[in-house]
This record gives C-alpha cells, sequence and structure tokens, in this order.
C-alpha cells in the first residue's frame, strides 16, 4: 500500500481498516474500494481531507490500494 498523498510505503495498520502513515502523518480509513484520508489535529480529533484529495470524482488513473 502507498499512501496518497507522499506516495510513502511506511503505512503502519492501527485498526482493522485504518492505517497511519509514518512519512506525512495522515489517517487512512479504507472501506471495500472506498478511501477516506484524515488529517490527526493535536488534540487527537480528526479532520477529513476527503475534497483535497478526491474532489467530486476519483480520477481514473488513481491507483487502486492494495492490501497485503
Amino acid at each position: 500500500m502507498k499512501c496518497p498523498n507522499c506516495s510513502s510505503k511506511d503505512i503502519g495498520k492501527i485498526g482493522s481498516h485504518q492505517f497511519y502513515c509514518w512519512g506525512c502523518f495522515i489517517e487512512l480509513t479504507v472501506n471495500g474500494d472506498k478511501m477516506s484520508v484524515y488529517q490527526v489535529e493535536e488534540d487527537g480529533t480528526l479532520s477529513s481531507l476527503d475534497d483535497l484529495f478526491f474532489g467530486e470524482e476519483v480520477p481514473q488513473d488513481y491507483p487502486q490500494m492494495h492490501l497485503s
């Protein structure tokens, strides 16, 4: 799996469908074919970054997430 933000492969699993990128410090949630991206705030809350990454449509050339 590669981070959609920084392309780092340094991704850690923090839950059954939750991952954390140690390269840019964002949290990823993968549920089937849908992925959500969050910024972890200082107080531990999550702020969605989906509008920055996906806008209204996910690009056709966006790489598929392969969990291994």
